[in-house]
Formats: C-alpha cells, structure tokens, sequence
C-alpha cells in the first residue's frame, strides 16, 4: 500500500491587485545636505580622485609611471616593470582585496560602498552636477513636471553636457593607462589618434554616463554582487547604518518647545529628511535593506533636524544589532580575527613573492632541426634563446651549458640586455658522436648576472643525437 503525503494550498488570498514584476524605475530626487560623513566622503573622494587623474601623468626612468604597454607586454608600475609571467602576483592582489573587503564588510558593512566604490563617487558627481543646473529637490521634481520651454531644455542640455564631459574626462584617464596619456591627448584633440583609442574612449564615456547619470542605484541594488552576498559575512557585532525604535518610536510632528513625550511620542517627527537625501531612495526607519549602501546620508540629516529641536544626535547612527538590543557588541569576534589573520598572512606572501622574484627570465627553445654535423664531425644542436630583463637598468649575463661530457659552447658567451628589454640569440652546442651517451640527452642552459652578485638562473632542454649503433 503506497503513502502520499498530503498537498495543501498556501497561496495567499488574492486582493485583487496585480503586482507588477517589472515595475519601471522611479526617479529618486535627493536633497542636499551637510554633515560630518558628507564632509569624510567628499575629502575621501578628492584623494582618490587625485589618485585616479593624477597618476596617470607622473614619469618615472623616462616613461608613463604607471603604463599598461599591451603590444609590448610590458606593465610599468612607478619602479617595478612586470611581465605576464609576473601575472600570479595580480592574483595575489586580488585574493588580498578580496580578504580586505570581507574584513571591512565584517567590521563596518558597506562602507566601501558608500565611500569609495567608483560607482558611488561618479554618481554623488553626477549629482552634485543635477544640483548646480537644475535646483535642488523640490526643483528638480518642479522641473520635470513642466513643459519644455527654452529654461528647462538649457538646463537640461547643461547638466548631460557636463555628464558627458566628466565621462569623457574618465574614459580618456582610463584609456591613457594603456596608452601615453600625453601622446593620446594631443592625438585625440586633434584627430590623430588611433580607431581603437577613440572607440574605447567612446565605450567608457557612455559606460561613465549611463551608470552614474541613468542607472545610478539600479547599479548598487541590480547589478553588483556585493549587495547580495554582504549580509552573509554580517553578524550582530556588525556597524550599521540604523535607526533607533527605541528612541524615536512613536514618530509625529511637532513644534519644537511642545512637550512631545507627554503625547506618548518619541523624537521622530516624520520629516522623511532620512528619505529625501538617500541616494537608493529606502527609508532606513523600516530597518537594514539590501539597498542601503552604508553612506550615512541619512545620518547627516537626521542630525541636523535633532540640532533644529535641540534633541540629542544619535537618532540615526552607525551602532549594532547588540547595542540596538541593549547588549554588549564584541569588537573582537572569531570570524573577525579569522578574515584579519589571513589577510596579513596573504599580504606577507604577496609582500615576499613580490622581491624574491626573479629579475631576469630566461627560456630555452631547440631548433626544429634535430641535428646536424658540423664541419669538424661534431654533432651539432641549435636552440633559441630569450633572455628578458625585468629590471630597471642594464645588466650582462654569462652563458653556460652542461649535462654532457666534451660539450662545446659556440659563439659568444656574454649576453647583454638593456633594462625592460628581451633579447633573442641563436646558440649551437656539438658534442664528439662517440661521447653521446643516447640520442637523447638532457642539458643545462645557465644564465650568470655578473653585475648582481653572480645570481644565476637555469632553464632545461635536450641535446638529440644519432642513435648509437
């Protein structure tokens, strides 16, 4: 006798009202504000706005300081030049990123987010920009809803011009990463440079524009995975942006001098200023939302209304879910100490693998032939060899080879390589047919800096011969 287990109906009541999947987006209109947090994201952004347009025209030993050389594969950063045998050290980098984020998002949630992601500083540009041309909030949304008349489309036609100039001030920085920026302006102000610099310039201006002027929080809420996995690494010990119930429950206007507590009210008074300035467009009163980015818009303006009614600062804060309860937070938690102890563990081996690696590559490559016999009856091999110098300056290097009794080095011996540079040299080693010991034997190319402590490197190859009779 079979058993079927038993199937109930638990879809809701329907009250009649559809709900649209694909609800188009709603224009979120921020309001300006000030406030310390406004004033840390605005210094944080200029530093790494310097960073970012800064850099890029800085030399170093004669060129860009730091360049992307792709034709060349060549990656110069300030003194160090990398090749893309020296690319398991980005790897490094990231994995240390990667560990740096977990430790950050474990200990103060989405700061990155609210203070340095690109994302987030081009969009508070972007809309200081709407700010300047069309008015602030109760502006802006008065703007919209009238007519197009001469006013509005100047406004209009002012803030996307200076959108797109700022993306395409962006996209050529981006660009002269990869290409002299210097050579590239010139270039492509005066219509010289190359296709592909204008394309890209082109992709990036309206990648610039389109996030941070159209998307904006669609990026942060739709697109980035790190909203979606953050709430994993959050714990109750976690700083958040968040509102105090405790406190500001029950919400209601006021005048100021009323004695608000004797009408069972809190210090809310609903002015949704936390709302108005909040670039996702949440009220951080219904508690931690997936598109809260950890700005602390909301805590500048709350602030300032607390100022206005003489009320405490704190309605609105950076806190934990244990201090909202009344609990002791614990700064130093397990998984706290975990992410730090592997993050300067990878930082010690990225640190180390970064000046134990090697300044000099060196490969080995035997001709198609497999051998020949020269003019003295030797047998004779040839191979292909590339010395790559990955320092700054010139180095000589001294050839060797062993692995087979009686072998003889032909030419010359002394290899010299200008700093940043590969050079490719033909070599021919013969060994006397009686002293091979089978048609295939194993050889040892060694490269000897004479100029560096005699460091020395080797690379593995194979002598062939005629098989012994």
């Amino acid at each position: 006798m079979s058993t079927q287990i038993p199937v109930h109906n638990v879809t809701p009541p329907s009250n009649g009202d559809d709900v649209d999947l694909y609800a188009s987006r709603e224009k979120i209109y921020t309001r300006a504000f000030t406030g310390v947090f406004r004033n840390l994201r605005i210094g944080g952004g200029i530093v790494l706005f310097l960073l970012y347009f800064g850099t890029v025209w800085l030399d170093w030993d004669g060129h860009q300081a730091v360049w992307w050389n792709l034709p060349e594969r060549k990656f110069y950063i300030f003194g160090a030049t990398f090749w893309p045998q020296d690319f398991i050290l980005l790897s490094g980098i990231l994995i240390v990123s990667a560990f740096g984020l977990f430790f950050i998002t474990v200990f103060a949630g989405r700061v990155w987010c609210g203070y340095t992601c690109p994302q987030s500083v081009w969009t508070w540009i972007f809309m200081w920009c709407e700010k300047v041309t069309e008015g602030d909030r109760n502006q802006r949304m008065k703007l919209d809803k009238a007519p197009m008349s001469a006013s509005k489309f100047g406004r209009k036609f002012a803030k996307h011009g200076l959108w797109l100039l700022i993306g395409l001030i962006t996209a050529l920085t981006f660009v002269g990463y990869f290409t002299p920026i210097r050579d590239l302006a010139v270039a492509f102000f005066t219509g010289q440079a190359d296709g592909g610099s204008y394309f890209w310039v082109a992709v990036f201006t309206l990648a610039t524009y389109g996030n941070a002027g159209w998307l904006r929080e669609q990026v942060c809420i739709y697109m980035c995975p790190y909203a979606r996995f953050q709430s994993v690494m959050f714990d109750k010990d976690t700083l958040i942006v968040s509102y105090d119930p405790r406190r500001g429950e029950k919400r209601g206007p006021r005048k100021k001098d009323v004695d608000y507590k004797a009408q069972g009210l809190g210090d809310c008074i609903d002015c949704t200023m936390c709302v108005q300035v909040c670039p996702t467009g949440i009220d951080i009163r219904d508690g931690l939302q997936i598109e809260c980015i950890g700005c602390a818009a909301c805590i500048d303006a709350c602030d300032s209304v607390m100022d206005k009614m003489d009320y405490p600062r704190g309605l609105i804060s950076y806190t934990t879910e244990h201090t909202l309860s009344g609990q002791v937070t614990h700064t130093l938690r397990p998984r706290l100490i975990g992410y730090a102890v592997v993050l300067l563990v990878m930082i010690g081996v990225l640190t180390g693998a970064f000046f134990m690696r090697s300044l000099v590559g060196f490969d080995v490559s035997k001709d198609r032939m497999l051998y020949r016999e020269n003019a003295e009856g030797r047998i004779e091999n040839v191979y292909s060899l590339k010395v790559m110098n990955k320092d700054q300056v010139d180095h000589t290097y001294v050839l060797d080879a062993s692995g087979l009794p009686d072998l003889k080095l032909e030419g010359r011996r002394e290899i010299k390589v200008p700093a940043g540079d590969i050079v490719t040299q033909p070599v021919e080693l013969s060994v006397a047919p009686d002293r091979l010991p089978s048609s295939t034997n194993d050889i040892t190319f060694s490269l000897k800096d004479i100029e560096n402590n005699g460091t020395e490197v080797q690379a593995k190859s194979r002598f062939i011969g005629p098989h012994a009779r």
